[in-house]
């Protein structure tokens, strides 16, 4: 796999390794050895897996865990094209503010890294747009939070024309600033000794994204 570190600290960007053949291809999104090297020692024990399907235009987001239980996700297309993007949310971070997206298609078969007290909001591309999340922890409703999509400060790519699908919940959600002057966002400091108490572990030797035999 290939790892490419995004402009907000802490997530990546994954490259599968794809074996095609005259019967199609397989993709190997995750790797655990890989994964492991690219993030300097996180392991990424999956707690829980879920899919989303979506048609075209819409966006889900900007949704986050809140800290405590907190989640780090592991998201990549299994179906459509989508725009992924990363918003750092969490108080007193280097990269507060800022975001950073990826393409995730059927083309590239990237995946995108979240860790621990981001923002995750999605664009489907693609009419049956399919989103395959992994979470290291599992989902627990009242501490799943939105961030709206929508807040100008953000500036986030947006579709315009037609106006993007969004749920209510989405379209009710706070601002950034809104939800910091509320004391709704993660701090930078209990995310990252959140990371180090679960995530942070010597990972078992694999071999080197070996070819499948399926």
């Amino acid at each position: 796999m290939q790892a490419r570190r995004l402009a907000i600290d802490g997530a990546f960007e994954f490259t599968a390794a794809v074996y095609p053949d005259d019967r199609g291809l397989v993709a190997t999104h995750f790797h655990e050895a890989s994964f492991a090297e690219a993030t300097g020692g996180v392991l990424f024990p999956v707690a829980q897996t879920l899919h989303s399907r979506s048609h075209a235009n819409v966006v889900r987001g900007v949704h986050y865990t809140a800290v405590p239980p907190g989640a780090a996700k592991y998201v990549y297309s299994s179906a459509g094209r989508s725009l992924d993007i990363v918003v750092d949310i969490r108080v007193g971070s280097p990269t507060y503010g800022l975001w950073d997206s990826v393409v995730l298609d059927q083309r590239d078969h990237r995946a995108l890294y979240l860790p621990t007290g981001v923002g995750h909001v999605f664009i489907s591309l693609e009419e049956g747009t399919v989103m395959t999340y992994m979470l290291s922890a599992p989902y627990v409703g009242g501490r799943e939070m939105a961030l709206s999509p929508l807040d100008p400060a953000l500036g986030l790519p947006l579709p315009g024309a037609p106006e993007p699908l969004l749920s209510r919940r989405d379209l009710e959600a706070p601002t950034l600033e809104e939800a910091r002057v509320r004391g709704l966002l993660p701090v930078y400091g209990e995310c990252l000794r959140w990371e180090r108490s679960h995530l942070a572990a010597t990972p078992r030797a694999l071999p080197e994204n070996p070819p499948p035999t399926v």
